[in-house]
């Protein structure tokens, strides 16, 4: 089995648009098709190492009664416009380990979105949750960025 989900969608935006949501907290929350981010603290990251905080409730998933909980979310990829992806700091330590990201392309409709979550870096002992986060879930929140990109354009 892959330790990788990668899914993509065109979203008819530009790059600039599209990232200015991936790299804003609350972007992080509306997007979100788990259920688990409830709200955020913090700022717009302008770099690789920069964070913020997001609020969560891991009883969306209904897998692990962990209830509500914060979780710093790092970003250890920051390319305008092109690719920005992050780890998260959570009340499991050492952090597990786990990625999430997005590449952008331009392309004439707008924007090739990719969304990726990798696995193959988490500490083996946390490996057999994985994915916690399906296919499906990251198609949906492709969706859900499509409709909030344009929300925040117009």
């Amino acid at each position: 089995m892959s330790e990788r989900i990668e899914v993509s969608r065109v979203i008819p935006a530009s790059p600039a648009d599209v990232f200015a949501v991936l790299r804003d907290p609350e972007g992080h929350v509306d997007i979100d098709a788990s259920g688990m981010l409830q709200g955020s603290e913090g700022v717009p990251v302008d770099a690789v190492g920069e964070s913020f905080v997001v609020h969560m409730d891991r009883e969306a998933l209904g897998d692990l009664p962990m209830g509500k909980y914060d979780v710093e979310v790092i970003f250890t990829v920051y390319q305008p416009d092109v690719e920005i992806a992050w780890t998260i700091d959570g009340t499991i330590k050492p952090p597990i380990g786990h990625v999430y990201g997005y590449r952008l392309e331009p392309v004439a409709e707008g924007t090739r979105v990719v969304s990726y979550y990798d696995w193959s870096q988490a500490a083996p002992e946390w490996k057999g949750i994985f994915p916690v986060i399906g296919e499906n879930s990251l198609k949906a929140t492709l969706g859900i960025l499509d409709r909030i990109v344009r929300r925040r354009s117009s």
